[in-house]
């Protein structure tokens, strides 16, 4: 297949180097007005514009451009009959989000979202053991995002842009949708957008959601912690390590000790996870929807990517974390319209 690749900014450089070396598919060719042909791989050509680009007969192509360029990049591309893997966030609202969806679904092209932790192995292996029922059920899940500012960031905050994320991997491994949510931002590198988030959400099947995500830290953490009924999963998307900490079968005989802790500590497992890069398997699952493999034509999309609907209303959840703390409040969500969950 023929595939194209627009912007090459940090992640489009990733996606070209992936692209490049996919099997069975050719990288024909990259756009972006202001790149440096160097950074390209040997012997694929840069144009600066999308229609330029789309002269050289694509199948599909890849959107790593800023995100305020998403939408109108998407249509364009849905109007030429391409298919289109997008990186998060789908849009810079949630309406232009929409209509992007809108816009694929008219005319039967396959389109994903980017949400690239979906494809990493920790959180595969989490989802694939949360499914299994191994944790009970589920009554926490707390994320940590956070690191230095990048300065590639410029026409989002750390809400589109991290906690995205973090919503998707949410609703994803544990199978349920955001109630509600009640957020705190604040700003503090001197730019339009918010650079820290606290929120809180309440998910549909009980379990409260914590994310913290922030660019003001000196360190970088990516951690999602599930905790249910038989103990705590432990997923750190840096390495791919997926850690299982269990609730003790035997009581603590020490008082004060058992007073302290609450429920007792059981066995520590470390998992032998098969570790692929996240970016990969990604656009292996993209280049097989493509090519029709578990396609759901109804959809548009295959069953191992994220679809437009899904990606659209992680951009309206975000867009809720935003107004919470804007306003000061909680805000209640409309569950019909915010179900992320494949």
């Amino acid at each position: 297949m023929r595939a194209g690749l627009i912007g090459l900014g940090a992640m489009g450089r990733n996606h070209a180097r992936v692209l490049n070396g996919l099997e069975g598919v050719d990288l024909v060719g990259v756009a972006d007005p202001v790149a440096d042909a160097s950074a390209l791989p040997a012997g694929v050509p840069l144009v600066e514009t999308v229609e330029g680009l789309l002269e050289f007969g694509l199948d599909y192509a890849v959107v790593a451009c800023p995100t305020a360029y998403h939408e109108s990049i998407g249509l364009t591309l849905a109007e030429a009959g391409v298919s289109a893997l997008i990186e998060k966030p789908l849009a810079h609202t949630s309406a232009a989000a929409t209509r992007l969806a809108e816009a694929f679904e008219a005319r039967g092209l396959v389109a994903g979202v980017g949400h690239i932790e979906r494809c990493n192995p920790a959180i595969m292996s989490l989802r694939e053991r949360l499914e299994s029922g191994e944790l009970g059920e589920i009554l926490q899940i707390v994320t940590r995002r956070q690191g230095p500012f990048p300065g590639r960031i410029a026409d989002v905050g750390v809400v589109k842009d991290l906690a995205t994320h973090d919503i998707d991997l949410t609703c994803w491994v544990t199978g349920q949708s955001y109630e509600s949510i009640t957020a705190e931002t604040v700003s503090r590198s001197g730019r339009d957008h918010e650079d820290m988030l606290s929120a809180i959400g309440h998910l549909d099947g009980g379990a409260i959601a914590n994310h913290s995500v922030n660019w003001l830290s000196p360190f970088k953490e990516r951690t999602t912690v599930v905790t249910g009924d038989r103990g705590s999963f432990i997923a750190d998307t840096l390495t791919g390590d997926l850690t299982f900490y269990a609730n003790g079968a035997r009581d603590t005989e020490w008082e004060a000790l058992r007073a302290f802790r609450g429920v007792s500590e059981g066995d520590m497992i470390r998992y032998a996870i098969r570790k692929r890069e996240p970016l990969l398997v990604e656009h292996e699952h993209f280049r097989d929807a493509v090519q029709g493999h578990g396609l759901d034509a109804a959809k548009g999309s295959g069953d191992d990517i994220v679809d437009l609907r899904q990606g659209a209303a992680t951009v309206a959840i975000s867009e809720s974390m935003l107004r919470s703390a804007r306003l000061g409040e909680t805000v209640v969500l409309n569950g019909a319209r915010t179900r992320v969950r494949a």
